[in-house]
């Protein structure tokens, strides 16, 4: 015979009705309460699938440091994506931004979510906390082992960058990075590396420049880039940074110091962020569909036994004038006419 939900009450020392609240997610029990219900379930090997009620909201969760949606576009359009699939789907969204010293259970609880989406970097213990609650929870830009996430490509987009980069000819090529917590940024440093060991050439770590801790992600690209100008020996030829934003603050310390884009050095971001379209010159960069991340991400959040708990999806190389001038075209020929 099986293990019912009565076995859980008793092991867990409460009643059965708090085993049912716990395993559907309803409000009214603490989360210390829930939690050891849900261990217990967990340990006796409880199916509580069938207790699963139907998800009707959805708690979308971003770091504050995400939260600057004016200078940090990305995570506004991801967002898009998942309200446009819970709306589908009936599902209510709501948004709540947390910091590194905040009780997450505690802001979640006026929430009262059936499931949760984090967005972007959270703390591991955050992610812990979150998934030993019981809920849903799939991670979008964010890797956890044991978690269902959905993410870009990172690694690849950096090597297309890169092949993008060596191919011009460019010999020196610098990289700006990001916080190294962050699962994304680590990712596209890695391909930055192996882009190098591809094309058989030699990574020199002084071409490498991270961000400042403390300072905004503006003011830290554009300290970084400084450090790479001002460094001794030659300077580098291209430069290619962890974002949009990094890569145009970088742009602008470029062309403030006289140097011509891209005909001294090359840029390349990453996002397709719209201001890289519109910058000047227009920047090239990898682009990413952030809507189909925030949508994939409700799909495999809902999905009763996915295939795979773990999807990437592709970016593809959008190549402007930040790296490559567009070709003058040759000059129309004068006509010549017969003289009498």
């Amino acid at each position: 015979m099986g293990i019912t939900i009565r076995d859980v009450a008793r092991a867990a020392e409460v009643s059965i009705g708090t085993v049912s609240r716990a395993l559907k997610n309803q409000p009214g029990l603490s989360e210390a309460t829930r939690a050891r219900v849900v261990d217990v379930a967990r340990r006796l090997g409880y199916d509580s699938a069938q207790l699963r009620p139907r998800i009707r909201r959805l708690t979308f969760l971003l770091h504050r440091q995400h939260n600057g949606f004016p200078a940090s576009p990305f995570f506004s359009h991801v967002l898009h994506g998942v309200e446009d699939a819970c709306r589908e789907r009936g599902i209510v969204p709501t948004l709540l931004t947390v910091g590194p010293n905040d009780d997450v259970l505690r802001q979640m609880r006026p929430h009262a979510p059936d499931a949760l989406a984090v967005a972007g970097f959270v703390e591991p213990e955050t992610v812990a906390a979150l998934a030993a609650t019981g809920r849903p929870l799939v991670l979008i830009d964010l890797w956890a082992p044991g978690v269902r996430s959905v993410n870009i490509d990172n690694a690849t987009g950096a090597l297309l960058a890169m092949r993008h980069l060596f191919a011009l000819g460019r010999t020196r090529v610098a990289f700006i990075g990001g916080p190294p917590a962050h699962y994304s940024i680590t990712q596209r440093a890695i391909g930055y590396r192996r882009a190098f060991f591809e094309a058989g050439r030699l990574f020199d770590p002084a071409l490498e420049a991270t961000i400042d801790a403390g300072l905004d992600p503006d003011a830290g690209a554009a300290r970084a880039m400084a450090r790479l100008l001002d460094a001794p020996g030659p300077r580098p030829d291209a430069v290619f940074a962890y974002n949009d934003a990094a890569a145009l603050a970088a742009q602008r310390v470029c062309l403030a110091r006289g140097l011509a884009v891209p005909d001294d050095i090359a840029i390349v971001g990453f996002d397709d962020i719209p201001a890289a379209a519109h910058a000047n010159p227009p920047l090239t960069t990898l682009a990413v569909d952030k809507e189909a991340l925030g949508r994939r991400g409700v799909e495999l959040l809902l999905a009763d036994a996915p295939e795979r708990t773990e999807i990437c999806l592709p970016v593809e190389l959008i190549v402007r004038a930040s790296t490559q001038r567009a070709a003058t075209p040759a000059p129309e020929p004068t006509p010549v006419t017969e003289s009498s």
